[in-house]
C-alpha cells in the first residue's frame, strides 16, 4: 500500500507544473483576415490609355527629337504620316536617353510587296541598352536560321513561336528587360533577362541573355552601365521598315 501511495503522489507532483504552465501560457487568439493585410504604401496610380501616364514617349509621330545617330548627330531617318522609316545608308539610330531596367513598347511594319528571302527580307534589329539585339525581320512564310528570326535574342535563343503578321500589317513588341549587374572582375553577378511578346503572344519568357549578340563569334560579357534603345539600319535594299508608337517605362 505504501508503494502505491508513493506512485500516486509522484504523479500528482508531475502534473502540478504542467497545469501551472497551461495557465501561464493561454492559447493564441484565432487568426483574422486583418492580421495578414497591410495598407501602406499604396501603389502609384498609372492611367493606361493611350500611353501609360508614367511612360517616356520616344516617338510621338512628329519628329525624332529623342533620337540621334551613333556619333551623336541628329537622326536622319524619314518621318512621315505619324511613322518613321529606315533611311538606307544613314546608319543606326539610338535614344539620347539611357536606360537600365524597363518596359518597352514599339510597333513596326514590314512594307507590303517586300522581296527577298531568309535574312535579306526586311532586316533590322532592336538593341537593348545598345548592346543586346532582339531581331526584327519578315518571317511571314520566310524561313531562316531560328536563332536569327524575328523575336530571337540574336544568335542565342530562338522565339517560342512565329507570331508574324503579313507584310503591310503592323507588329507590336512589348518587352520587360532587367539589366545585368556585375562583379568586380567584370563578369555577371546577375545576367540580363528579357521577356518579349509579339502581337500579344509570348516569344521570350524571362530568358537569360548570355552576353553580346555578334553576327560572327560567340557571346562575350562586357561590363557596362545604362544604355540607349537602338534601332538598326541593316543596309538591305529591301529594308524600308517603319516604326510608330514607341514608349518606355523605367522600372
Amino acid at each position: 500500500m505504501k508503494r502505491q501511495n508513493l506512485i500516486i503522489l509522484t504523479g500528482l507532483i508531475v502534473l502540478l507544473p504542467l497545469n501551472a504552465q497551461e495557465k501561464k501560457y493561454p492559447e493564441r487568439a484565432p487568426m483574422t483576415p486583418a492580421m495578414t493585410e497591410y495598407w501602406q504604401p499604396q501603389p502609384p496610380v498609372v492611367t493606361p490609355d493611350p500611353v501609360p501616364s508614367d511612360a517616356i514617349v520616344l516617338f510621338d509621330g512628329k519628329n525624332l527629337s529623342q533620337w540621334e545617330n551613333s556619333k551623336g548627330a541628329p537622326a536622319e531617318w524619314t518621318v512621315h504620316n505619324g511613322v518613321f522609316t529606315v533611311k538606307k545608308g544613314t546608319g543606326d539610330i539610338q535614344t539620347k536617353q539611357k536606360f537600365s531596367d524597363f518596359q518597352l513598347h514599339l510597333e513596326w511594319r514590314i512594307p507590303e510587296g517586300i522581296k527577298g528571302e531568309s535574312q535579306a527580307r526586311g532586316n533590322s534589329g532592336l538593341f537593348l541598352q545598345g548592346i543586346y539585339e532582339i531581331q526584327i525581320l519578315d518571317n511571314y512564310r520566310n524561313e531562316t536560321y531560328v536563332n536569327g528570326q524575328t523575336g530571337s535574342i540574336y544568335k542565342q535563343t530562338p522565339p517560342l513561336v512565329n507570331a508574324m503578321r503579313k507584310p503591310g500589317e503592323w507588329n507590336t513588341y512589348d518587352i520587360i528587360y532587367t539589366a545585368p549587374t556585375f562583379k568586380k572582375d567584370g563578369t555577371y553577378r546577375t545576367p540580363p533577362t528579357v521577356t518579349l511578346l509579339q502581337n500579344g503572344i509570348l516569344l521570350q519568357n524571362n530568358t537569360i541573355i548570355r552576353g553580346t549578340t555578334p553576327y560572327v563569334g560567340f557571346p562575350e560579357v562586357k561590363e557596362h552601365g545604362p544604355g540607349p534603345i537602338k534601332l538598326q539600319d541593316h543596309g538591305d535594299p529591301s529594308q524600308p521598315i517603319s516604326f510608330r508608337n514607341i514608349w518606355i517605362r523605367e522600372l
